[in-house]
């Protein structure tokens, strides 16, 4: 028999690198645009940059962790209710069990043939699969969001940083937006071929998110520094 990808089992992963590398451009591009629109000098957009960037990572890095940690202790308190109810109201949650199954289309003697085998093979497992929504390709994994969330907003962030240094004095504006803007082009057409959608979509979401929010920091930052 032929394999065939799901996308579904690359959500954890995909999920946590095209979020931390699209912070990790995008914040810190907005940032160096923003200082650069208010006439800052070359060391100090180069300094807030690199600030950023380290302030960036790690603060992507214990969001994630904290927020994806709720998330497991959440699916952790649902496993121990069901393993509590499972002890002392097997059949009930047997019947539970079999009634979701014939809600999405068996007749009842395959249903409870089914959640019987099923049981008896893994009842915990079952219950968290198809009670509870709780899948191995879908549960919280707080230390790889953690890890990979950092690790790509350092990639996407060190993208303006590079583009800083290899631009002109008088061209430094330009550059940044317009290598940070590619690189968020090719970042949202690869987030949508991995996750099996519109390559074309994926890239122009990202493309207009982050002019729109490039424009405006730098337009604050032309604002306050005009006045300073």
């Amino acid at each position: 028999m032929k394999s065939h990808i799901h996308y579904t089992q690359r959500s954890g992963w995909l999920r946590a690198a095209v979020l931390g590398a699209n912070d990790g451009v995008l914040s810190i591009a907005s940032l160096m645009l923003g200082v650069a629109a208010a006439h800052t000098n070359s060391s100090g957009i180069l300094v807030a940059g690199l600030a950023g960037l380290f302030a960036g990572a790690l603060a992507m890095a214990s969001g994630e962790y904290v927020s994806v940690s709720s998330q497991s202790d959440t699916e952790h308190a649902d496993l121990e209710v069901e393993k509590n109810m499972l002890k002392h109201n097997y059949d009930s949650e047997h019947a539970e069990l079999r009634d979701i199954y014939i809600k999405r289309g068996l007749d009842y003697e395959l249903a409870t043939q089914v959640s019987l085998q099923l049981m008896a093979h893994d009842a915990i497992g079952a219950h968290a699969r198809d009670e509870i929504g709780i899948t191995n390709a879908l549960s919280a994994k707080p230390i790889m969001a953690a890890v990979t969330s950092s690790i790509s907003f350092t990639i996407g962030g060190v993208v303006p940083l590079l583009a800083d240094i290899a631009a002109p004095e008088n061209a430094k504006i330009s550059v940044i937006a317009s290598v940070s803007l590619l690189f968020l082009i090719t970042l949202g057409a690869f987030a949508a071929r991995a996750g099996g959608a519109s390559v074309l979509r994926g890239a122009t979401r990202v493309l207009v998110w982050g002019a729109l929010a490039m424009g405006v920091t730098s337009l604050i930052g032309s604002i306050f520094g005009s006045g300073i």
